[in-house]
C-alpha cells in the first residue's frame, strides 16, 4: 500500500524509458465498435431523449445533492454515447446538451462565485485509437509532423470533487467548486478546515489560482462510515470516498467539515499573476514548492506509445493505491502549446481522460422483438433473461438493424467473427455508455441443436404494409406512415415531447390511451381535446386515473402550448432528419411560419432558387432538403400540418445577438494553405470571436480568407461580390479585436 504522496515528475517503480510497452486495454478497447451509423434515427432520438433526461439528473445528483447514483464509468460511457449519436445524427442534437456544458448548476444553499477562467471538464480516451487520434490531433492543430518531439505528462486522475483556489499575496481569499463551469459555490469557510490545505503559500505570486481534486482516501472513508453507524442515530452512509468528499466539503458548519478528514491534491492553475513555469511539471513543482500538495505518480511520457503503457502501469497498481482513480490524464507540456491549442466549448484542446474499463456479463437471448419509430423504422431489440452488469440489471439490448443480427457492421465486414444471433443463444452483454446496452460476442458452442436463422420481417408488425429498405439505408421502414398506428402513435409522442411543444401530463401512455380510444388519431386533436370528450375538464375528470384538478391542469398545458416557436413548431412536426438544431437553423433563417411554408411550395421540384437556398443553409444540404420537401409532397401530410397550425399562433424567431468584435456575425469561408496557423485553430479563433464559419461560399458569405492555392472559392466570391482577403490581413482583423 503507498502511503505517501510523489513529487509531480516520479515513475513508478521499475518504470523505466524504454521498458517494452506492454498490452494495453484502455476503456473499451477491447469491445466491438459501436455501430451507430447502423442506428435507425428513431433509435438514436430515443436513446438521445433518454440520454439527456439521465445524464441531466446524473449531473444534478453527483455536482451538487452528492448522491450519485450512477457509477463514473457508467456515467462516462453513457456521455461517450451522447457524443458519438450526436455526431452521428446532428440533426437530432438539442440546443443545451449536455456535451455542451459542464458540471450541474450550483446548490442554493451556497452563495454563487462566478470562475475568472471557466472550469472545463475534459474529452475521454476509451481505447487505443482515442489516444493516438488525440496526439495527431494536437499535431494537426499545431501543424507538427510526426517527427518533431512532443512531450506529454501523465497522471492519475482523482475520483474526487474538483475545487479552485484563490490566493492573495499568499493567503487564500476565496475556494469554489466547480459547478456548472462558469459558476460555483463558494465553500472557503469549509476548505479553510482541511489542514492539507495551508491557510498561507510561500514563493507565491501576487495572485494565483490553484485548481485541483479534493479527495477522502479509503481509510479515512471506511472510519467515517463506522464512525456514523455508531452514533446510535439515523446518519448518512456514503456511497464512495468520492461521495463522501462531496458530502462533507458542502456541510454549512466549517466544524463537521473539519472533522471529516478531507484531503487535497493539486494539477492545474487557473487565473495567475505571473507566469510560475513553462511546462506542467514545472508548473506541480513550483505548487509543491508553495506548501500544497500535487497530483501523485505523473510522468514524462514521448508519445503515444509511452503514454498507452504509463496507463497500463497505473491500472495495474489501482488497487494498491490509498486513494480512489478512474484514469488517467494525458497533458501537453509545454505550456506555450497549451495556450496555443486552447479550449473547446467544454473542454481543453491540450489534455484528454483515459478512463478503465467497464464491465461484461453472460446471459441469454429469450427473444428479438420489432418496434416501429415515428418515421416507420423497424428496430430490433433484444429481450434478455435479466444479468446484473456493473451493478446495473440488464433485461434488453439493441440491435440495431437486420445486419447487425446477421453479424454484419454498418460497413458490410463482418462483427463479433460473422456470427449471427438468434433468440435461445449465450451471449455476452456489456454497458459501454448506453441507455440500451449491446451484445459483444456470442458462444455458438452453446447454441442449441436445431436452431435457425432469425428471418427479418418484410412487411410491418404492426399494419402489414411493406417494410421498405432502400439503397444506402441501414433500416427497413414501414411504408404505411399515418396509416400505420405504431407510427402514428409515435409522431403524437414526439410532438407532446419537452422539446417540441412539451405539454405536461400528456405523456406516452396518456398518448397511448387517447389513441386506442380514437380521441386523438391526429396532431391538430390533441388541441380539440376538450370538445371531443364533451364537457371537457368534468368528463375527463371522471375517467379511471383522473380527478378534477389533473384534468384542468391538463388543458391549460394544452392552451398554453398553442403559442409556440417556430423552431419547436418544426421540431415537432417530426420530419426524417429535421432534429432541434435543424429546426433552429431552419427557424433562424425564415423567421416565420409562413415564409418557411411558401419556401417548401417552391421548392418542390426541387430545383430553383428556393431548392437551392435551402441547401445552403448551414447544416441541411441535400438529404435534409429532400426530407423536407418529401413530406409535404404527401397530400395527407401536409393536411395534417396545416390542420395543426390553424390551431396554434406560431411566433416569429428574432435574430440574435452578437458578439461584439469586428468580425462578429460574419460568416466566413478559409480556401487554401493558411501559413501562419492551421485551418482549425483559424476556425477556432474566428468563432471566438463571434463569426460563423462554413465550409462553402454563397451570397450570405460576408468573406473568403484565401492562402495560397485557393482555387473555385475564391474565383465563386470573386463572382458574388464577397471581399476576399489573404492571410496577412485576416490576421490584422483578429489582432484588431473588439472596436473601440
Amino acid at each position: 500500500m503507498l502511503d505517501q504522496v510523489f513529487v509531480t515528475g516520479r515513475r513508478l517503480p521499475g518504470c523505466r524509458a524504454g521498458d517494452a510497452i506492454p498490452p494495453v486495454t484502455v476503456g473499451d478497447m477491447t469491445e466491438i465498435p459501436e455501430q451507430i451509423e447502423a442506428m435507425p434515427e428513431e433509435e438514436a432520438g430515443r436513446q438521445l431523449e433518454e440520454l439527456y433526461e439521465e445524464i441531466e439528473r446524473a449531473n444534478r445528483a453527483y455536482f451538487v445533492d452528492d448522491d450519485p447514483f450512477l457509477v463514473d464509468a457508467e456515467y462516462d460511457r453513457k456521455k461517450r454515447l451522447l457524443r458519438r449519436i450526436e455526431e452521428q445524427f446532428p440533426a437530432l442534437k438539442r440546443q443545451a446538451s449536455p456535451t455542451d456544458q459542464v458540471g450541474a448548476a450550483p446548490a442554493e444553499r451556497f452563495r454563487k462565485a462566478r470562475h475568472s477562467q471557466p472550469m472545463l471538464s475534459l474529452d475521454n480516451a476509451f481505447d487505443e485509437e482515442d489516444v493516438f487520434e488525440f496526439d495527431a490531433r494536437v499535431r494537426r492543430f499545431l501543424a507538427m509532423t510526426g517527427d518533431e518531439a512532443l512531450d506529454y505528462v501523465a497522471e492519475p486522475k482523482i475520483d474526487g470533487l474538483s475545487i479552485s483556489l484563490c490566493f492573495q499575496d499568499g493567503r487564500m481569499v476565496r475556494a469554489t467548486t466547480r459547478g456548472d463551469g462558469t459558476t460555483g459555490e463558494d465553500v472557503t469557510r469549509n476548505v479553510q478546515s482541511i489542514s492539507e490545505i495551508p491557510s498561507r503559500l510561500d514563493h507565491a505570486p501576487a495572485f494565483i489560482e490553484i485548481r485541483g481534486e479534493i479527495y477522502m482516501s479509503h481509510a479515512d472513508f471506511h472510519e467515517l462510515n463506522q464512525r456514523q453507524a455508531e452514533t446510535g442515530r439515523p446518519a448518512r452512509s456514503y456511497m464512495n470516498p468520492r461521495n463522501a468528499a462531496a458530502g462533507s466539503l458542502r456541510q454549512l458548519d466549517p466544524e463537521i467539515t473539519r472533522s471529516r478528514k478531507l484531503r487535497f491534491f493539486a494539477h492545474g492553475l487557473g487565473e495567475v499573476s505571473e507566469r510560475i513555469g513553462d511546462t506542467q511539471l514545472e508548473i506541480s513543482e513550483h505548487i509543491a514548492r508553495m506548501g500544497l500538495p500535487v497530483g501523485p505518480l505523473a510522468e514524462l511520457c514521448d508519445g503515444p506509445p509511452a503514454l498507452l503503457a504509463c496507463f497500463e502501469r497505473l491500472q495495474d497498481a489501482r488497487s494498491t493505491l490509498p486513494f480512489d482513480i478512474d484514469g488517467v490524464v494525458f497533458k501537453v507540456n509545454d505550456i506555450s502549446l497549451q495556450n496555443r491549442l486552447g479550449n473547446s466549448s467544454t473542454a481543453p484542446r491540450w489534455a484528454i481522460s483515459a478512463k478503465f474499463s467497464a464491465e461484461k456479463a453472460w446471459t441469454t437471448l429469450q427473444t428479438i422483438e420489432i418496434q416501429i419509430g415515428r418515421t416507420g423504422a423497424l428496430s430490433p431489440v433484444a429481450r434478455l433473461a435479466p444479468v446484473t452488469v456493473g451493478g446495473v440489471v440488464v433485461s434488453n439490448a439493441t440491435l440495431h438493424n437486420e445486419d447487425y443480427i446477421a453479424g454484419l457492421g454498418s460497413d458490410g465486414l463482418p462483427i463479433r467473427g460473422g456470427r449471427d444471433l438468434r433468440p435461445g443463444d449465450r451471449v455476452q452483454v456489456y454497458r459501454a455508455g448506453d441507455v440500451i446496452p449491446k451484445i459483444s460476442d456470442v458462444d455458438i458452442s452453446k447454441r442449441k441443436v436445431g436452431s435457425t436463422p432469425y428471418r427479418f420481417p418484410s412487411a410491418c408488425p404492426a399494419c402489414g404494409s411493406e417494410a421498405r429498405r432502400d439503397k444506402g439505408d441501414a433500416a427497413r421502414r414501414c411504408v404505411g406512415d399515418f396509416v400505420c398506428a405504431a407510427q402514428r402513435v409515435e409522431k403524437l409522442k414526439h410532438l407532446v415531447s419537452r422539446k417540441a411543444f412539451n405539454i405536461e401530463g400528456l405523456g406516452g401512455r396518456r398518448i397511448e390511451e387517447f389513441h386506442e380510444e380514437g380521441l386523438v388519431s391526429d396532431p391538430a386533436d390533441i388541441f380539440r381535446l376538450r370538445e371531443k370528450v364533451g364537457d371537457g375538464e368534468r368528463r375527463l375528470a371522471d375517467r379511471h386515473g383522473w380527478g378534477e384538478r389533473s384534468a384542468t391542469r391538463l388543458f391549460d398545458e394544452i392552451d398554453a402550448s398553442r403559442v409556440i416557436s417556430l423552431d419547436r413548431f418544426i421540431f415537432g412536426l417530426g420530419i426524417r432528419h429535421v432534429g432541434e438544431v435543424v429546426a433552429e437553423r431552419l427557424a433562424a433563417y425564415y423567421g416565420s411560419w409562413e415564409a418557411f411554408e411558401r419556401m417548401l411550395e417552391n421548392a418542390e421540384d426541387r430545383a430553383g432558387d428556393a431548392w437551392g437556398e435551402l441547401n445552403a443553409i448551414e447544416g441541411i444540404g441535400a438529404t435534409i432538403a429532400d426530407s423536407l420537401v418529401s413530406t409535404v409532397q404527401d397530400e395527407r401530410t401536409r393536411r395534417i400540418i396545416n390542420d395543426l397550425a390553424a390551431e396554434l399562433d406560431i411566433q416569429e424567431t428574432k435574430a440574435p445577438q452578437q458578439v461584439a468584435s469586428r468580425i462578429s456575425g460574419l460568416s466566413i469561408v478559409f480556401t487554401g494553405t493558411l501559413e501562419g496557423m492551421t485551418r482549425a485553430e483559424a476556425k477556432a479563433r474566428a468563432e471566438a470571436q463571434g463569426a460563423r464559419v462554413s465550409g462553402s461560399v454563397s451570397a450570405r458569405t460576408d468573406l473568403v480568407v484565401a492562402g495560397p492555392g485557393s482555387g473555385s472559392k475564391s474565383r465563386k466570391a470573386q463572382e458574388l461580390g464577397v471581399r476576399v482577403v489573404d492571410e496577412a490581413e485576416w490576421a490584422g482583423l483578429l489582432e484588431a479585436g473588439n472596436p473601440e
